[in-house]
């Protein structure tokens, strides 16, 4: 077996002197391919006799292993040397500050709400929470909505199945968070400040609507309060969201089974090059519903109505979101796009403040 010493030899050396992974593979090629040395020194084994065979054929299958283990050694050593050669011209300063991480942000429906809350906290209103589930009395009957109103139909509001033989009350997903300031009028009684901020639910799903969405109401009742005091509190407050000194509010007669009298308000703007700016321009959008609280609505809430008096108002949340930063579709809130949160988001530890600003 002298000659296969020296086919062992010959291309050992040549696997240790291949210099990159391609003279390496051409080596392999050479020695195992199918027309290799070692490959056609196999194909001669049918030719020998069987004595013959027991002997070569378990030295030529040592020689293919062996020389198949030096190929992966040598494979091995020169992606090593490879990635020595690499490091050598990269590096990096370990000394130098980490890439900052990427912080969550505020959704704009959050950032809003809290800029909301900060603004009549500094007129002087507390905040008033309420279920999310509420009986219909306090949805509707409380408010003066008599039964026949279009709101209380099954194509308008979520009602809450009820098992057979139930005899409670039926329950809605409430439709607006007036049923909160029932709620806060049975508890504190009059005279009373507050702001209702939280979720309702309409069975609407388009651009500007949505099955859930945010609204935030307000009720200020006093003795002497009239509807001059809801204009200024109204005025106040765009002015502070909007972040502009000049407000110019329209009021138009409309009709809410909760207030009497009732009215729409528009606040004056311009459409100028398709950017919205508040407080300047011929155009009017309207904003908000308000008006004085109904006698009824004071009776509900167990306040006499020959005593006390008092406006209330509501207006979306999702709504004023998008005319102050430019959200053209209300969808969007919902999405759960980090791509949009980051672009609309706001950073979490900026606390809006009156004093400080709203949407730093």
């Amino acid at each position: 077996m002298t000659d296969l010493d020296t086919l062992r030899a010959t291309w050992l050396s040549r696997i240790t002197d291949a210099s990159d992974e391609a003279a390496l593979e051409d080596t392999r090629v050479a020695a195992l391919g199918k027309k290799g040395e070692v490959s056609l020194k196999m194909r001669e084994l049918g030719k020998m006799s069987p004595e013959e065979r027991q002997t070569a054929g378990p030295a030529l299958n040592a020689l293919k292993n062996e020389l198949n283990s030096a190929l992966i050694a040598r494979k091995a050593a020169l992606a090593d040397a490879a990635l020595e050669e690499r490091l050598k011209t990269e590096w990096m300063d370990v000394s130098a500050a980490p890439r900052p991480a990427q912080s969550g942000t505020l959704h704009p429906i959050s950032q809003v709400s809290e800029e909301v809350i900060a603004i009549f906290a500094d007129l002087g209103y507390t905040v008033s929470e309420g279920p999310q589930i509420e009986t219909d009395w306090y949805n509707f009957d409380a408010l003066n909505i008599p039964g026949h109103h279009p709101a209380r139909a099954e194509m308008d509001t979520f009602y809450m199945k009820r098992g057979e033989g139930d005899n409670r009350p039926p329950h809605v997903l409430r439709t607006h968070t007036s049923p909160v300031q029932i709620r806060a009028m049975q508890e504190h009684g009059a005279p009373i400040r507050t702001i209702c901020p939280g979720r309702v639910y309409r069975a609407d799903y388009d651009q500007t609507h949505t099955p859930m969405f945010h609204q935030v109401e307000g009720l200020a009742i006093d003795r002497d309060i009239s509807m001059a005091n809801l204009k200024w509190t109204l005025e106040e407050f765009c002015r502070a969201f909007f972040e502009v000194d000049g407000v110019e509010l329209r009021f138009r007669a409309s009709h809410f089974p909760f207030t009497e009298p009732s009215a729409e308000v528009d606040i004056r703007c311009s459409w100028a090059g398709g950017q919205l700016k508040i407080g300047e321009g011929d155009d009017w959008l309207e904003i908000l519903g308000s008006g004085m609280v109904h006698p009824k609505v004071l009776e509900a809430g167990g306040i006499d109505p020959d005593q006390w008096q008092g406006f209330a108002f509501g207006m979306g949340i999702d709504r004023i979101a998008m005319l102050k930063y430019g959200i053209p579709d209300l969808r969007a809130f919902f999405d759960s796009d980090l791509r949009w949160l980051r672009h609309y988001g706001f950073a979490a530890l900026d606390v809006p403040s009156v004093q400080g600003g709203l949407s730093r």
